[in-house]
């Protein structure tokens, strides 16, 4: 109702505004007609005015201008005029549209000037006037339509024929075209000057002439407007290429049956070239011209010219090549220098000459044989050798063509007499002081000597002879001679030579023995030998213990007994001055027992078996150079050496011992003896798994061992399905089985002796199956949680038939009182609400099962029961309401809507209850933290739609004055929805 009054006012007030604005109309209105009819009156009291009609006239535009149509810069001029009456002033538009001035558009007068910078001022013009002093205007003009282009005339000049290149005499034509047709003067311009009067748009030239080329282009102008010029094109005007004639093959002056070869070359592949002989055609065209065998006739001037045949144009002659013919000659050989005999590395020279003409190529004939080929007469062979003596011959060749071979010129090579060098004196080894002489043989007297000492010259040495009295170490060296021929050059070979050692000490004599066995024993021989290393011609003398022996030469023998103990040394003398130092000493232990060798054997296992191998080693601890002897049970084995290794075999067992011996006299005792077991066959190898059951499962610990029934030294190898593992120990062990590990087991063992010797063992095989899980079941149902206190667990193990005993944890600490499957929590022995595990055992395998998940009891009979009855009274409940609701429709009165009075609203809309934040949540009462944030699910029910361990929303009176007071400001999300939307 209070609604309603106010959109009735509301109305109201809009009329009363409209009629106030109607009637402020209607009185402006009545006003303004007043005012009118008072002016009207006050100008019919004037004079009259007599009525006059006017009829205005017509302007006439005209082009003044050559075209209307016109491009960028140029202009077009507009007159407007009227004929009747003078004392008009003229108005310019443009499409209908009134002009100003501007850099495109001027008007002065009557005439309009436009000049086209732009498109934009294409379009209709027209013009009308206006009489000063009257106000009155004209018609508008009749328009004249004015076309600017965009683009300026395209000149296109071309030329005909279009040759790159013209020549005298040829016809040429240009023409000038325009792609806009208007009424165009023609201008013809070469290289910039204007060439003819004529307006026309083509320009011809009926004869060519050099002085014609340039660059050629035309313009083109309207009236006077702008020039527009089109793109140059260039004339070459040349004379015909004159042919260029090469004579291919060498020379002009041939000789018969050679071949002539000509090339005539012309700039352009367009050109065909003719060949003319003393001015006469050949009739023969090409560039080239070829006599293969030249005759007598075909001496003579030869020239080719080039013709354009389609053009009709013909180049002079080229230059002429002019060919003479000749009879084959023969050439004449001769040598320098022309001594007789020659000697090797002298130098000569052979000179092959033809009479007549160049271009010849010589060769020179050693004994019938080709030696070289020379472009020049002269040949040079360089120096000689011993090879080189025989009968020399030349000819020469050009082309194909050959001439006689010369008359043959001898030459002998020996070579030069090797002198030979000899040492006078006694020894190439001296020492300071000492006396050196060398003589020089050479076989003539034409012959002088030069000594040389180390490839070097020795100054103001010629003769035969060579002396030096007192030799010092400078003259140490190699010395040869050499003979020569000094006006020729020549030199001999160097003659042998002579080494020659010269000492500023005298040496040490050195003291070795043929045996160095230390000690020796009685009966054995030794050699003491005494050197000098530098010289000869010495003599040796003997010292034992500083004592002259009294016996000579190089070498001392000695059958050795005791009274030969000690030490000795040795000297040297030549001639009578000369005499060294005492050499070093060498002592020699002689001993009258004989040692005894040691046997020893690797590898040391025993027994062992046929195929392995053992080394036996011999050894003596004293002295060395023993040869060592092997027996076996006493009978002597063909085998010698330190050490026997024996590939063994059954034959193989027995006992062995060693012999050492040294020359022919010397010989140890026998060895200790050492006995070898050989067994044939391999080693029984047996695998033991222990627990010994084959199927094992996941978790199990599994140890297998290998065994070997005899023998040592064993290295094993373990092999999985035939696939090597880590372990090298005589056991393998599963410390915790997997499915992965089952398979087929076995061992190898196997030792170095020093062949790798092995044996296996048979294959266990084993299989490992997962261990099965326990599993625990709540089998207290929902129809039992008013009727019963306790909870009933089973403990299954999943997916086995088998018989299983069970045990039952709690925290994982044992709590079974029996092997049932079956477990009953209650409050008494479970208030703390524990979690819950069991496990499967047995007495056969598997022996006990995976042990169960946890399954925590958490309240819940006393879960089940809150949730049943808040369960119930809702369902109740919503019954209720429903048929409440169903008995107020029907009873309720209707009430007529005259008789309606305005009531407080009971229930608030919902866009009241979102505003207000006073509203009471109904379900804050039975709604707790714990059902807003419930805990982690556990147990087996946890998978189930219905958890046994949801927190029921149930919470004691002072919670509830708590959670009501805390929660006051909650929004309305949580509360009652309104009737009212």
């Amino acid at each position: 109702m209070t609604q309603l009054s106010k959109t009735t006012s509301t109305c109201e007030t809009q009329w009363k505004m409209l009629l106030l604005q109607v009637f402020t109309l209607i009185y402006l209105t009545s006003v303004c007609a007043a005012q009118d009819g008072t002016t009207i009156s006050s100008l019919d009291e004037t004079t009259p005015v007599p009525a006059t009609t006017y009829n205005p006239p017509e302007p006439s535009l005209q082009l003044t201008s050559a075209f209307s149509e016109v491009f960028t810069s140029e202009k077009v001029v507009l007159k407007c005029s009227i004929s009747s009456s003078s004392g008009w002033t003229f108005i310019w538009e443009k499409d209908g549209k009134r002009l100003s001035q501007n850099t495109d558009i001027s008007f002065h007068d009557s005439e309009l000037t436009i000049t086209a910078n732009s498109i934009d001022l294409s379009g209709k013009y027209a013009c009308r006037g206006e009489e000063q002093g009257k106000g009155r205007s004209s018609k508008n003009s009749q328009p004249i339509v004015v076309r600017v282009n965009a683009n300026n005339p395209k000149l296109t000049l071309s030329r005909s024929p279009n040759f790159d290149r013209f020549y005298p005499g040829e016809s040429i034509s240009f023409a000038c075209n325009v792609d806009v047709t208007s009424a165009w003067e023609y201008q013809w311009y070469k290289d910039g000057a204007q060439i003819t009067d004529a307006n026309v748009n083509t320009y011809k030239i009926d004869s060519l002439k050099p002085s014609d080329k340039g660059q050629y282009h035309c313009k083109v102008q309207r009236g006077k407007g702008p020039f527009y010029e089109s793109d140059k094109k260039s004339v070459q005007v040349d004379e015909p290429p004159i042919p260029t004639l090469s004579l291919e093959t060498p020379w002009s002056d041939v000789f018969l049956t050679e071949v002539l070869k000509f090339n005539c070359r012309v700039p352009s592949a367009d050109w065909t070239l003719a060949w003319y002989k003393d001015q006469k055609d050949l009739s023969k065209e090409g560039p080239s011209l070829e006599i293969p065998s030249v005759e007598q006739n075909d001496g003579g001037d030869y020239t080719c010219k080039a013709q354009l045949k389609s053009r009709g144009v013909t180049s002079g002659s080229s230059s002429p090549k002019v060919i003479t013919v000749h009879d084959k000659p023969k050439p004449v050989l001769t040598r320098s220098p022309a001594f007789s005999p020659m000697y090797p590395r002298e130098s000569i020279t052979f000179t092959c000459t033809v009479d007549m003409y160049p271009g010849w190529e010589y060769e020179l004939y050693h004994n019938g044989v080709k030696q070289q080929s020379s472009s020049s007469e002269t040949i040079a062979v360089g120096s000689v050798t011993l090879d080189g003596r025989g009968e020399y011959r030349c000819l020469a060749k050009r082309g194909q063509l050959r001439t006689d071979y010369s008359d043959p010129v001898s030459l002998d090579v020996s070579d030069p007499p090797k002198p030979i060098l000899k040492l006078l004196s006694p020894w190439s080894d001296v020492y300071e002081n000492e006396v050196l002489k060398f003589s020089c043989e050479v076989s003539s007297s034409e012959w002088t000597v030069v000594w040389h000492r180390n490839q070097n010259p020795i100054a103001n040495e010629n003769g035969l002879e060579l002396n030096i009295a007192a030799a010092k170490v400078s003259d140490r060296g190699e010395y040869s001679c050499k003979a020569q021929q000094k006006h020729r050059g020549v030199s001999s070979a160097s003659s042998n030579t002579s080494t020659v050692s010269v000492y500023d000490k005298l040496p040490t004599p050195t003291l070795s023995r043929d045996l160095s066995f230390s000690p020796m024993y009685i009966g054995e021989t030794v050699k003491l030998k005494c050197t000098v290393s530098v010289s000869s011609g010495w003599s040796y003398h003997w010292y034992k213990d500083g004592n002259n022996l009294n016996k000579s030469g190089k070498e001392l023998s000695i059958n050795l007994t005791l009274s030969d103990h000690g030490k000795y040394s040795c000297k040297a003398k030549r001639g009578e001055k000369t005499s060294t130092g005492p050499s070093n000493e060498l002592q020699l232990d002689v001993r009258d027992k004989l040692p005894t060798p040691t046997l020893s054997r690797d590898p040391i296992f025993t027994p062992m078996f046929t195929g392995e191998t053992v080394k036996l080693r011999c050894t003596l601890s004293v002295s060395s150079g023993w040869s060592y002897h092997w027996y076996k049970d006493g009978n002597k084995l063909s085998r010698s050496g330190k050490e026997l290794s024996i590939n063994l075999t059954l034959s193989d067992n027995g006992g062995y011992s060693c012999e050492a011996k040294r020359g022919e006299k010397t010989s140890t005792g026998p060895s200790n003896e050492l006995q070898l077991d050989v067994r044939d066959g391999k080693p029984n190898v047996t695998l033991l798994q222990n627990p010994s059951d084959k199927l094992m499962h996941t978790g199990d610990r599994i140890s297998f061992t290998c065994h070997v029934n005899v023998s040592s030294g064993w290295k094993y190898v373990w092999y999985k399905d035939s696939n090597p593992l880590k372990s090298s120990e005589d056991f393998h062990q599963i410390a915790s089985a997997k499915t992965s590990d089952s398979g087929s087991y076995k061992c190898r063992v196997e030792r170095q002796t020093p062949t790798t010797f092995s044996s296996e063992s048979g294959d266990v095989e084993l299989k490992i199956d997962e261990r099965p899980k326990a599993n625990i079941v709540l089998l207290t149902s929902w129809s039992e949680v008013f009727s019963t206190d306790s909870l009933t667990l089973q403990c299954d193990v999943m997916g086995s038939s088998d018989s299983w005993n069970y045990t039952w944890y709690k925290e994982g600490i044992n709590v079974s009182q029996s092997t049932s499957s079956k477990y009953k929590v209650t409050p008494n022995n479970d208030p703390e609400q524990s979690s819950y595990t069991c496990e499967g055992i047995r007495n056969e395998r598997p022996l006990f099962s995976v042990r169960s998940d946890s399954y925590r009891t958490k309240n819940l009979l006393l879960k089940r029961r809150i949730l049943l009855s808040i369960s119930g009274c809702l369902f109740f409940g919503i019954i209720a309401v429903f048929i409440g609701c169903v008995a107020l429709r029907i009873c309720r009165k209707p009430v007529a809507a005259d008789d309606k009075q305005e009531e407080t609203n009971l229930f608030l809309t919902m866009a009241q209850l979102k505003d207000r934040n006073d509203a009471p949540c109904p379900l804050v009462e039975y709604i707790t933290d714990a059902d807003v944030n419930p805990p982690a699910k556990e147990g087996e029910e946890n998978g189930t739609s219905c958890s046994e361990e949801t927190p029921l929303p149930i919470t004691s009176p002072d919670e509830q004055a708590a959670t009501t007071n805390g929660k006051e400001t909650t929004e309305n999300g949580g509360g009652m929805v309104s009737f009212l939307q």
